[in-house]
């Protein structure tokens, strides 16, 4: 393939995905609040090598997300250490497949789009013998919903009374005052919504909705989406409906971050500042001198919410207070954002609701991946037919023939034995 001249030449500065600004010969690549991409393992490289793939990779660090952009970082580097090669060879992608196993081809199947990506778009590097390669194998891919299926105690969906535990604790907590009011508000939403931790993290003021209709009040959250390809942060939105004692609780902390905020920037803020202000805020960040225009254009990025990583971290201090524990391991529960989000979906699935319902409530944009809740439902009917079978056995058995009008004409009529008591 021709080597596209329009990508050849490009210059050395990028904006990601996100608006972050980085410089190619940066040993890491900064594209969000959340993610940074180390690059200083590409010296191993051939020049011309290297050079293609930094251009490939800040390709995919302005066109893909973040997280995307990451991963290939890793999947290539994690290529180069295992064949110690310098370029991409055929022989060295036969070797390289043969040290994954099954579980792990998807190493791979994400390498391979990244390779053909790369041979696209006519830089060098890349051999008409490796696309060829390629294209003729077939990868398995990420394996998914592994905790859901198999209702793992420690990170598939929680049941109804280790849920009921953990919002009864998290009340007595806070009513305590164990729990902070933000951290508080933070699993409050986690576990009535189930949404993504990074989606939770983007969420500003003005995404918290109240509307009224004469003496009625609807309550919502304007989540923004996330995993949308070809959206940018904060592109597009689904609303959510939530009990006004969760609105109640979220406009607390709401007026806590408005006084705060104004503490630390020294402003007197309008209305549309404060709409734009984190519904998280990363305080640090806002601790150093702002004027209002200045904070106004940085409240268009994400550099003043917190990191995602954030909500596990609070849902670990949280549980080592709480003393809420499982049935099914009799230990304190381990609690990842993850698990919510599991749980919502295993609880609809469990009233019945279809794919389409599932996929809106857990705001996918189509119901591939919301097929293991709804095939989980027979598992579930398996585990407890197995359960209550070796007492029910002995009943059945006893039941087996056919109904006789008296004892007298039954086989066994004259072997007490063959009586059933009512207890």
């Amino acid at each position: 393939m021709e080597k596209n001249e329009s990508l050849a030449f490009r210059p050395k500065e990028y904006q990601s995905k996100d608006g972050y600004h980085f410089i190619w010969q940066d040993s890491v690549w900064k594209l969000n609040k959340d993610i940074e991409v180390n690059i200083a393992w590409t010296s191993n490289l051939s020049a011309e090598v290297k050079n293609s793939y930094l251009s490939v990779l800040a390709y995919y660090a302005e066109n893909t997300s973040a997280d995307h952009t990451y991963n290939m970082n890793n999947r290539l580097k994690a290529y180069i250490e295992q064949t110690g090669d310098k370029q991409i060879l055929v022989d060295s992608m036969i070797s390289y497949r043969s040290t994954l196993s099954k579980e792990q081809e998807h190493y791979l199947g994400a390498l391979k789009g990244f390779l053909r990506k790369w041979h696209e778009l006519g830089y060098p590097g890349i051999s008409e013998e490796v696309i060829k390669l390629l294209k003729g194998w077939r990868l398995k891919g990420n394996e998914k919903g592994r905790a859901i299926a198999l209702l793992d105690s420690n990170s598939g969906p929680l049941t109804d009374v280790e849920m009921s535990a953990l919002l009864d604790g998290l009340l007595n907590q806070y009513m305590n005052g164990g729990l902070c009011l933000s951290d508080y508000a933070l699993i409050s939403i986690l576990a009535h919504s189930g949404r993504r931790a990074i989606q939770i993290t983007s969420l500003k003021i003005k995404d918290i909705i109240r509307k009224t209709n004469g003496d009625t009040h609807e309550y919502m959250i304007n989540f923004p989406r996330s995993k949308q390809r070809n959206s940018s942060w904060r592109d597009e939105f689904n609303t959510y409906p939530i009990t006004e004692d969760l609105w109640l609780l979220l406009d607390l902390h709401i007026k806590n971050v408005i006084d705060q905020i104004q503490n630390f920037t020294a402003l007197q803020l309008n209305s549309n500042t404060i709409g734009d202000l984190p519904l998280f805020p990363n305080y640090d960040s806002l601790q150093k001198e702002l004027d209002e225009k200045t904070l106004n254009d940085e409240l268009q990025f994400d550099s003043h919410h917190v990191k995602r990583n954030t909500c596990n971290q609070v849902l670990r201090k949280a549980v080592s207070t709480l003393g809420a524990y499982s049935e099914r391991t009799g230990l304190p529960l381990k609690l990842t954002s993850k698990r919510f989000r599991y749980t919502l979906g295993t609880n609809l699935a469990r009233e019945g609701k279809g794919e389409y319902v599932l996929a809106e409530a857990l705001d996918h944009s189509d119901t591939q991946n919301v097929g293991v809740y709804v095939r989980n439902i027979p598992d579930i009917v398996e585990h407890i037919d197995k359960a209550v079978a070796y007492k029910l056995a002995p009943l059945a058995q006893s039941f087996q023939g056919v109904l006789v009008d008296s004892e007298k004409d039954a086989i066994r009529g004259d072997d007490i034995n063959s009586r059933i008591g009512n207890g």
